[in-house]
Order: structure tokens, then C-alpha cells, then sequence
């Protein structure tokens, strides 16, 4: 028998930072899938209500063209047995194609609110298999704050890595002079020899992660990046870094956005890197912490009264 819904449903997801590490891992029975840890950013990213219309069996999307929200909402009533349409509406300023988990988001969210519709709260890794189905490949940004090893195209995780990651303070910029990425459409392929490497820098970062130090999972992180990204503007980014004491650089693997990341203890450099960061064209876009954050306390900053302006600035206005 189907279920009707129960009211309008709301939800909410995270949106992330880019990876702090991306390549193949072995699972528990040796298999090779394909992985990564995300830099998760505090705050909600994307908010969804879903608006039930038993007349219909259609589900819109608003706003327009959010295909993959789309079909996450119809999987997710499908699976509950709801016999209805509607409409989801969704509401966040998570910038797309920028490598922050903008469609997961999206997905995450509109899975939820559908969910709350008919009065449940679905586990994340439900969660995870409907945004996997919606979307070919997702982030892990259902889960809680704790690191996580994500097979992204399987929808399931690979190794919980700890409690939370050390703390950091991570300043964003963004590259390639903002200009959106088509995730779906990076590919990447690893033979042996890059198993080997990536499951090195996996037991650095599960290191990091246990002893909570900053430097490690700062290296880890620019291996990483230069594993994914090399050119000129990581040679940029890691030297900004260097010059200003920060512990090593992050970037999204498939999107523009990046961060210098810094130990909270060491940050007298950070200032002189968003300064020398703006001077090369690499707009400075928030600072932010990582770790729990205070009810009701500001969650992330910008580096001035006066972030960089146009397409590229997600900054908070809350600074």
C-alpha cells in the first residue's frame, strides 16, 4: 500500500571545500574503488522543501535545470511508496561547477525533504545510495563531520579515518579565473603503481588525522593536489603557502576552488597570503575553521569587510 505524504518537508545538506585527497584504495576484500576525503565547510549548503501535489505524479524542480535534484526527489518517493507529485524548491548559495559539492547539495538535501515529507528521517547511507543512483557519483557531505574515506561512484564508505580532523584554518580562493567545471565529465584511471602511492598518503592522513597534526595532513594534502592539479597555479599556491607558515594547500580535484591551510596557531602569514593571493589573480573568497562549531556563533568569515566582488565570491556577508 502507498504511503501519503504527511506535510511539506524540508531538508538541508552541507557543501564542501574540494578534497583533501582523491585517488584509488583498496576496500576490505582488496578491491580497488575509486575515493576520496572532502574539507567539509560549517553551515548548511543547500535548503530544499518539498511540496506535496497528490493531483499530480510529476515532480518539478525549482529553480529550473537542477536535473539531478529532480531525480533524486522521484527515486526517493519511489522508494517510500509515496503516491504523489509536487514541487521541491531550493534555496543556498553553494556556487555550481566549482568543485563544492554543489549537485550533491542539491540531491542530499531534496532527498531529505522528500523523505520528511512522509516522516522519515533516512540513515546516510540510504542517503548516500539515492544521491549515487541521482547523480552517477557523489560527496560524502551526508555524514557527519568525522573524515571519512568515500567511494564516491559506489555510495559507501571505504574507512572511517577518526573522530574530526585536526584543526585548521583554511583560506579560500579560487582558480582558473572562476570558470565552472563539468565534474562528471574528468575522468580519471590509476594503474598499480598509483594504488601503492595513494594508499601511502591514506595511512599519512589516518596518521594526521589520529595524532591530529596539521603539518602531515597539510603535505598529504599538496601530494594530492599536485598528484591532480599540477601547473602554475598550484606552484602559486604552494609557494603563497610556504612564504606565509601556512602547512600545505587543498584544491577541489575536479572544480577551481582551493584553500591554504593553516595551523589555528599559526596564522600570523595569513593576511599577507590573501594579500599576495589577490595580487595574482587568485580572488581570496572566505576564511574558515574546521572542526565543531558554536551554536549560534559565527561559522565562517570572510578575510575583510570587502570580499572579492562577482561570480567568484561565496564569502559570508556575515564577517
Amino acid at each position: 500500500m502507498k504511503l501519503g505524504p504527511v506535510g511539506i518537508g524540508v531538508g538541508q545538506a552541507r557543501n564542501h571545500h574540494g578534497e583533501l585527497l582523491q585517488g584509488a584504495f583498496r576496500d576490505a576484500r582488496g578491491v580497488t574503488r575509486h575515493g576520496l576525503v572532502t574539507l567539509l565547510m560549517p553551515g548548511a549548503g543547500t535548503g530544499a522543501v518539498f511540496v506535496p501535489d497528490p493531483s499530480t505524479d510529476v515532480i518539478t524542480v525549482v529553480p529550473a535545470g537542477r536535473t539531478k535534484a529532480e531525480r533524486a526527489a522521484r527515486l526517493t518517493a519511489d522508494a517510500l511508496g509515496l503516491a504523489t507529485g509536487g514541487r521541491v524548491e531550493l534555496s543556498g548559495a553553494v556556487p555550481i561547477g566549482m568543485g563544492m559539492g554543489s549537485s550533491t547539495s542539491d540531491v542530499v538535501a531534496t532527498i531529505r525533504a522528500v523523505a520528511d515529507a512522509a516522516g522519515v528521517t533516512p540513515p546516510p547511507r540510504v542517503v548516500a545510495r539515492l544521491a549515487v543512483a541521482a547523480e552517477t557519483a557523489c560527496d560524502p557531505t551526508m555524514f557527519d563531520d568525522r573524515p571519512l574515506l568515500f567511494a564516491h561512484r559506489d555510495g559507501h564508505v571505504l574507512e572511517d579515518l577518526g573522530p574530526a580532523l585536526p584543526p585548521l584554518r583554511v583560506l579560500g580562493c579560487v582558480t582558473g579565473g572562476g570558470r565552472p567545471v563539468d565534474t562528471l565529465a574528468v575522468t580519471r584511471t590509476y594503474d598499480d603503481t598509483d594504488v601503492e602511492e595513494f594508499e601511502h598518503l591514506r595511512d599519512l592522513l589516518r596518521h594526521a588525522v589520529r595524532h591530529r597534526d596539521a603539518d602531515l595532513l597539510g603535505a598529504v594534502a599538496t601530494a594530492s593536489a599536485r598528484r591532480h592539479r599540477p601547473g602554475p597555479e598550484l606552484d602559486l599556491l604552494v609557494a603563497v603557502a610556504a612564504d606565509a607558515g601556512a602547512v600545505g594547500v587543498q584544491v577541489a580535484h575536479s572544480g577551481n576552488v582551493a584553500g591554504l591551510l593553516f595551523d589555528p596557531a599559526r596564522t600570523a602569514g595569513l593576511n599577507r597570503a590573501a594579500t599576495a593571493l589577490d595580487a595574482h589573480g587568485l580572488p581570496v573568497t572566505s576564511v574558515f575553521v574546521t572542526g565543531p562549531q558554536t551554536p549560534g556563533g559565527r561559522q565562517w568569515t570572510t578575510t575583510s569587510a570587502r570580499p572579492s566582488a562577482g561570480p567568484t565570491s561565496y564569502a559570508s556577508t556575515n564577517a
